[in-house]
């Protein structure tokens, strides 16, 4: 669980999304995380704290000069205890508070007094969000170094459409994991290719294979968390990626080929976990064949240009190039062979079990090294991935 351990302060501000945060505090305990909840008063109009207490199982904390919740927990020791503090919803009148120092009740004495990483997840009418102060307001957090996620645009609870809901609670977690995530990555590029290519027959049939993308998704999530500016290159069905990923969409190996070749140019890292075909057809029809009616129909394939070994000898090549070889069979002797012949600096051998499964295991194979990968969660596996991929580069 990705937040498991981590001690998450909630602050919820008064306005009509003050719902969501019930579900944002329920998704966090769920990733493993510990949830202290700061309400003000006008948030109480909107849902009673013992919704809260219900669901956390911890006191809400509403009123600064409550000596026996001072005598339980104080606002510094509240702020001391949390590893980071969250505002949804963050109303335009917290905001305009948090920009002005100004502290008139436990929330925003909370704030002022916070040394650890805060979210702020703004709610508010469309014309509120879009007045020249709260843009002001937004900018100033900003530039002082509080993470904004700006709320989505939709119905909103006036009647309204337009920018103004609180962001999905799922948003609001993936924006929260980097700020609990150590930055080890920071100012690298790192590009990843993932999932199946698709080679056209004629006009409705094509040839793929059972690949699913999720073990290169998850990847390309992971070195983001920790900070890395990523470019997924994605086959198709390639699941869905975090925020601030770029994504690449691609069908063909051709097409794979040289989205890789521009994106990779003077990357620090490239990882190949793509299930590239290794063949396409040669003469693709632009129209539905029909049946011959003969029983049998030959097909003549020719082979896919090798995208990983292309990388790896491209001009302004990347400082680290890292393939993938799914194999039936003689996993690291048929590794050993191709990470020479290929030019990759290492090599991931794994078995064609785990295409499409939820697991993956196997071996980090180098020129000097062949360490085995234990069988994990692919979550967990890419994070074990990417240490072995640093070190690596750190001694290159």
């Amino acid at each position: 669980m990705p937040f498991q351990g981590k001690r998450i302060l909630l602050g919820v501000g008064g306005g009509i999304a003050v719902y969501r945060a019930v579900e944002l505090m329920r998704l966090l305990m769920k990733q493993g995380a510990e949830v202290q909840v700061v309400m003000t008063k006008s948030a109480t109009e909107f849902v009673t704290p013992l919704t809260f207490e219900a669901l956390s199982g911890n006191k809400v904390h509403m009123d600064l000069f409550d000596l026996t919740e001072q005598h339980g927990m104080g606002h510094i020791q509240l702020v001391r205890w949390a590893d980071a503090v969250v505002l949804a919803p963050a109303t335009s009148n917290l905001l305009a508070k948090m920009t002005h120092g100004i502290a008139d009740d436990l929330l925003t004495t909370l704030i002022l007094a916070n040394e650890k990483p805060v979210l702020i997840a703004p709610a508010m009418n469309v014309s509120m969000w879009l007045e020249d102060a709260t843009q002001r307001n937004i900018s100033d957090l900003r530039e002082r170094g509080y993470t904004v996620i700006e709320p989505v645009a939709g119905e909103l609870a006036c009647g309204e459409q337009g920018a103004g809901r609180l962001a999905k609670p799922e948003s609001i977690v993936q924006a929260l994991l980097p700020l609990l995530t150590e930055q080890t990555l920071a100012g690298q590029y790192w590009v990843i290719n993932a999932g199946p290519t698709v080679e056209a027959w004629d006009a409705v049939r094509t040839m793929s294979n059972r690949a699913s993308g999720s073990l290169g998704a998850l990847l390309a999530d992971a070195a983001a968390v920790q900070g890395a500016k990523v470019c997924l290159i994605a086959g198709k069905g390639a699941p869905r990626t975090r925020q601030g990923v770029q994504r690449v969409e691609v069908e063909s190996a051709a097409q794979m080929l040289d989205a890789c070749l521009l994106a990779a140019q003077g990357a620090d890292v490239f990882v190949g976990t793509a299930a590239v075909s290794d063949f396409r057809f040669a003469n693709p029809l632009q129209k539905k064949l029909k049946r011959q009616g003969s029983g049998r129909i030959q097909v003549e394939l020719i082979e896919n240009p090798d995208i990983i070994q292309a990388v790896a000898n491209m001009d302004k090549r990347p400082h680290q190039v890292i393939a993938f070889a799914a194999e039936s069979e003689n996993h690291i002797q048929f590794a050993k062979d191709k990470l020479s012949r290929k030019g990759v600096d290492a090599i991931v051998a794994n078995d064609i079990s785990n295409m499409g499964a939820n697991h993956a295991s196997g071996h980090y194979i180098t020129a000097k090294h062949v360490t085995k990968l234990e069988t994990q969660d692919k979550a967990n596996f890419v994070v074990g991935l990417i240490q072995h991929i640093t070190n690596s580069y750190s001694e290159s």
